[in-house]
């Protein structure tokens, strides 16, 4: 039985014993074993030409992932937070997420890059950032977000053998609030596809990352109203699964997508545009959004007003449920 962070060290252990290829880099990383100790036993074990300590920049370390990755290695990269992650901005935008089409292919690169993200926890400013959209934005550069301790080893070990650079995000909500059963081996899970939790009939929850849990505590307050949601966990945000969303929602006739980013140009806000391209003639009501509002991300007192919330989802659902 392992939380999130734990499979996550895992993950980066199996990946440096199957490939020498493979290094971490990060601060903190080595002796210390990370912030949240995500790679925790690792330097010990590997040693300091692997597990590298970096110096406290952002834009040197991905720049030097980068070039590690033009050489043939397949670099692991540690931003301590998604909000740290600004001053490597242009290098991720300019170069890493354009370097295999600059190349026309002569260059490898495949990197990853983990970040922890998302509130809840009662960090402070600058901590609890749900930034996704900006790297969704990006061509070339896949956005990937686990919502449990198994997809998150299965869809870690999917990214490092990805030819193309993977910013991988973690909640930080996660990181130690369930535990699961986690095969010790290696094993892969498609990075590019959504999971559909749980079938319904009514209604489809749409979300990702820590926002899974959240449709599971709604969906029990539904079943009591005797509504039938299916839930879908997108995991790819880009590129996004339409299909698996489409397909879903074209049985139920009715979407609710959740996130806890801000609402304007958030992910759920293209997702919602997709469905409405394509399979309007399914649906039974208009499409609601859950999400964070469109301000900075409030001290730790206010969150919890801030994030979405169980009754918040229930709330949107009795609405689609009883359109007129």
């Amino acid at each position: 039985m392992l939380t999130m962070v734990q499979s996550i060290a895992d993950a980066q252990r199996v990946a440096l014993e199957a490939d020498e290829s493979v290094l971490l880099l990060g601060e903190d990383i080595g002796k210390n074993g990370g912030v949240f100790r995500a790679t925790e036993g690792l330097w010990k074990q590997f040693g300091s030409e692997r597990v590298i300590d970096t110096p406290l920049s952002e834009a040197g370390i991905v720049g030097s992932a980068l070039g590690l990755a033009m050489g043939g290695f397949k670099p692991i990269v540690e931003i301590q937070f998604l909000s740290f992650i600004t001053p490597a901005f242009e290098q991720i935008v300019s170069h890493v997420a354009r370097m295999r089409l600059r190349s026309q292919g002569t260059f490898s690169n495949s990197m990853v890059i983990r970040a922890p993200y998302g509130g809840g926890i009662g960090a402070p400013e600058l901590h609890s950032d749900s930034t996704e959209a900006y790297f969704v934005h990006t061509p070339g550069l896949r956005v990937v977000v686990p919502s449990s301790p198994f997809t998150a080893k299965g869809l870690l070990l999917g990214a490092v053998e990805c030819p193309d650079p993977v910013l991988f995000l973690e909640p930080l909500r996660l990181y130690r609030t369930q535990k699961e059963e986690v095969p010790a081996d290696h094993y892969i899970l498609p990075i590019d596809r959504a999971k559909v939790i749980k079938q319904g009939e009514d209604v489809t929850l749409i979300g990702w990352g820590a926002m899974i849990s959240l449709l599971k505590e709604a969906d029990q307050l539904l079943l009591e109203q005797d509504i039938s949601a299916e839930i879908i966990d997108v995991q790819s945000l880009s590129p996004i699964d339409e299909v698996t969303i489409f397909e879903s929602v074209k049985k139920t006739g009715r979407a609710v997508i959740v996130h806890e980013a801000p609402r304007t140009c958030g992910v759920g806000a293209e997702i919602a545009a997709r469905l409405s391209e394509e399979v309007i003639d399914s649906l039974e009501a208009p499409i609601k959004r859950v999400a964070g509002y469109d301000v900075p991300y409030p001290l730790f007192a206010l969150e919890h007003a801030y994030l979405p919330s169980t009754d918040k989802i229930v709330r949107a659902v009795m609405e689609l449920v009883y359109f007129q």
